[in-house]
């Protein structure tokens, strides 16, 4: 049975800085890798790009977080976004500061920021295992005494001082997240929240698929509950095949999935024209049609207003034909266009699922740990960081800081414990 000082399961954005942590605090670090190289899911992030991190003020950047952004406090106070900016750029990943305050590497490859955290820990003294598939791991009396690990030798046992559990959710399966932290942590009596995709597209009722494709800017997106404005944002939006992507779409995805999970009734209203009220996009319609030196029809008139690929369905959804000409519009047509143009309804009747769900919610209960050392309370050599604990936050950036931040905590505590279990022996 080979004996470790620390062992970090999982080789993502958490573990990956776990190891660093706990390696420069003087621990020896051996870190697992159930897939073919570390950081899979990094390498993918951001489309490719890889959205590191985001630079809100901490009062601001808190209120991104969720459910308990207090939790989260000492971790980012140990570990900021400015912390984690200037260690990457210390280790040689220059980053750039775009709208929204995200940061991105300069190279604008999600690959360079992966290589650097690996460089960092192998440097930093970290041994790497990949195709290492932990099996379980084995308790005595509020210790963990031992880990199951099956790679290419076989089965064996590996014990540790400290272990940390960095093991990710469900989204994203291909990369490595398939849930086993959630399941190794029931098997140990420690809770876990029930999970959700989050950050996911959302399917809607009775979609058009002649929209699939086309992209809209600087919209306004409402979403509704039982007939309640629960959000608005403001920003990017697309259709896809079966529904609505996107920026403000992910970012209202949270409670939307959340709503749809109560049964209750869920909808969008986009304002396709938020810069203008509907007596401004009335008097707007009213120049396009006097501006006309012979009647047309509505389907001109409309093409003014949207992309052509929304014409058809807008039409449908306002009660108008396309060929219908302008000059016979009643008053009650003309209003129907512009309620619609401000407020174009559509019924959210589902999700996409983990595959594509870029973040998931829930996971290891914020009740079972400490938020100042990620500790386990049950456990004493046992901790947590990262997308497997239930702590999410918007898209922008700020879950990557969540994996980054607890991670370092994580990394920071196992190597005191560390410290303290020498001087006692």
């Amino acid at each position: 049975m080979q004996k470790h000082q620390v062992i970090v399961i999982g080789a993502g954005a958490a573990g990956l800085m776990a190891a660093i942590k706990a390696a420069q605090d003087g621990a020896k670090v051996f870190l697992l890798e159930k897939m073919e190289k570390p950081a899979r899911k990094i390498r993918i992030t951001g489309k490719g790009r890889c959205n590191i991190t985001n630079m809100r003020p901490e009062p601001e950047l808190m209120q991104k977080i969720h459910p308990n952004n207090r939790f989260f406090r000492p971790a980012f106070r140990n570990f900021s976004n400015n912390d984690l900016v200037r260690f990457l750029n210390e280790n040689g990943l220059e980053t750039i500061e775009e709208r929204g305050e995200r940061v991105f590497p300069a190279s604008q490859k999600a690959w360079d920021v992966a290589e650097t955290l690996i460089g960092i820990a192998e440097k930093q003294g970290v041994e790497i295992k990949c195709h290492a598939k932990v099996l379980g791991l084995n308790s005595v009396d509020g210790i963990i005494q031992s880990i199951s690990v099956e790679s290419g030798e076989g089965v064996e046992q590996l014990t540790s001082d400290a272990f940390v559990i960095a093991t990710g959710g469900l989204s994203y399966p291909a990369t490595g997240s398939t849930g086993d932290g959630y399941e190794w942590a029931k098997e140990l009596g420690i809770e876990v929240v029930p999970t959700r995709p989050s950050l996911v597209g959302l399917y809607v009722k009775q979609h058009n698929e002649k929209l699939a494709g086309l992209e809209l800017r600087n919209v306004s997106l409402q979403l509704w509950v039982d007939g309640g404005c629960k959000d608005e944002e403001f920003g990017e939006l697309s259709f896809s095949s079966k529904g609505v992507e996107g920026a403000i779409v992910l970012r209202l995805s949270r409670d939307a999935v959340d709503a749809l999970a109560k049964k209750s009734k869920v909808q969008f209203k986009l304002d396709l024209k938020p810069a203008l009220g509907e007596e401004r996009l009335r008097q707007r319609i009213q120049r396009e049609l006097s501006a006309k030196p012979s009647p047309v029809v509505v389907e001109a008139l409309l093409r003014k207003l949207l992309p052509a690929q929304l014409v058809a369905p807008f039409a449908e959804k306002a009660g108008v034909s396309v060929t219908q000409k302008t000059v016979k519009l009643k008053k009650g047509s003309l209003q129907r266009i512009v309620s619609c143009l401000k407020s174009f309804e559509m019924e959210v009747v589902g999700h996409e699922g983990y595959e594509r769900a870029v973040i998931t919610v829930g996971g290891i209960s914020l009740n079972e740990l400490d938020s100042k050392t990620m500790q386990a309370k049950k456990y004493a050599n046992l901790f947590f960081a990262g997308e497997v604990i239930d702590l999410d936050g918007n898209t922008g950036g700020y879950n990557l800081q969540i994996a980054f931040s607890t991670g370092y905590l994580a990394g920071l505590s196992v190597a005191k414990l560390c410290k303290a279990s020498c001087r006692t022996k």
